[in-house]
């Protein structure tokens, strides 16, 4: 099972993932935030504010949006 460790914001709608495993990928978000929770993500300054939510070990943002480590693991690159 995958947790995420640290992300910081790239460019665009691009992070870079640490996973518990230690590995860190790229997860290019930019065809994947469909949904009205999605929504506000759509604008990159607000993009650009994820945090690592430590209870839950997934990334999030303030207004509730949240995306499976798992999805992310699969769909990121390896750095």
């Amino acid at each position: 099972m995958h947790s995420i460790k640290k992300v910081k914001y790239l460019n665009d709608y691009k992070l870079e993932v640490e996973f518990n495993s230690g590995e860190i990928k790229v997860v290019d978000l930019s065809n994947h935030l469909d949904g009205e929770i999605f929504e506000p993500l759509k604008k990159v300054e607000y993009f650009k504010t994820v945090k690592v939510n430590p209870e839950f070990e997934t990334i999030y943002w303030e207004n509730g949006a949240d995306i499976a480590p798992e999805f992310l693991f699969d769909l990121g690159k390896e750095k």
